[in-house]
């Protein structure tokens, strides 16, 4: 099939392409709308900022700062252990949360060569998100003494409760405008393989190629009212109206 023809085709079953694609756009938005759990993430910062004494003073240097940042990964894997989420929930019963749903729910990151550590958990609420990050910052906090035997994590930032945030996961716009692109492509590749399938003759062009002989004549399409009225005009004549020729004439 030439370019032409592919155009034609795609012109052919354009309300086929429409509709699907109206279909993926709307059905999106109403799944996002109605049948989408909204989720809320809320964050709390730490430093890692163990110092050396040197006559009374505080010092802090190159080296010091290497250990911290090895320590952030041990940090890491200890504020999502059992030994600080199992203290947040007993701690916190109000959270409504156990150590394996704190687990799942938190995630901590931290930038290269940072002595920042980023803790992140999400929630179906803004407010439940907020406290309960800062109550793993507060208990890690309080905890790391007992584990590692050193005093050297401050929290920099608490997530603020009132913050009239927005979901991350409900962007509606987005998901119309994916799964309206995606059911266009979905639409136009149907279209092709319906054709690809239909082995059926469209034109005398198509069938003049594929048997190699001229087409002679053609039966055009007849409408049903063409049907009709010649039954009719055929049913209207009597016998004897016909006009008739003499064998002798």
């Amino acid at each position: 099939m030439e370019l032409k023809g592919y155009f034609r085709l795609l012109q052919k079953k354009l309300w086929l392409i429409v509709a699907i694609a109206l279909i993926a756009g709307v059905g999106a938005g109403v799944k996002s709308i109605f049948f989408t759990q909204p989720i809320y993430e809320a964050s709390s910062k730490l430093i890692v900022n163990q110092t050396s004494n040197v006559q009374g003073q505080a010092m802090m240097d190159f080296s010091m700062i290497q250990t911290n940042i090895k320590l952030i990964n041990s940090y890491r894997e200890i504020i999502k252990s059992s030994a600080i989420m199992d203290k947040v929930a007993t701690t916190y019963p109000d959270l409504g949360l156990t150590s394996a749903q704190l687990m799942n729910s938190t995630s901590v990151s931290t930038a290269s060569e940072s002595q920042v550590m980023s803790i992140t958990v999400l929630g179906t609420t803004y407010e439940k998100a907020a406290k309960t990050v800062n109550a793993i910052s507060n208990v890690f906090q309080s905890q790391i003494p007992l584990i590692m035997k050193i005093d050297n994590v401050a929290i920099l930032s608490e997530a603020k409760v009132d913050t009239n945030a927005s979901p991350i996961n409900m962007k509606t716009t987005l998901s119309i405008i994916v799964s309206l692109f995606a059911g266009l492509v979905l639409a136009i590749a149907l279209v092709f393989l319906m054709d690809y399938l239909d082995d059926t003759f469209k034109s005398e062009t198509e069938l003049e190629k594929e048997l190699g002989l001229p087409v002679l004549t053609v039966i055009s399409k007849m409408k049903k009212d063409d049907l009709k009225n010649t039954k009719n005009y055929v049913s209207q004549q009597k016998v004897g109206d016909g006009k008739y020729v003499a064998a002798n004439q």
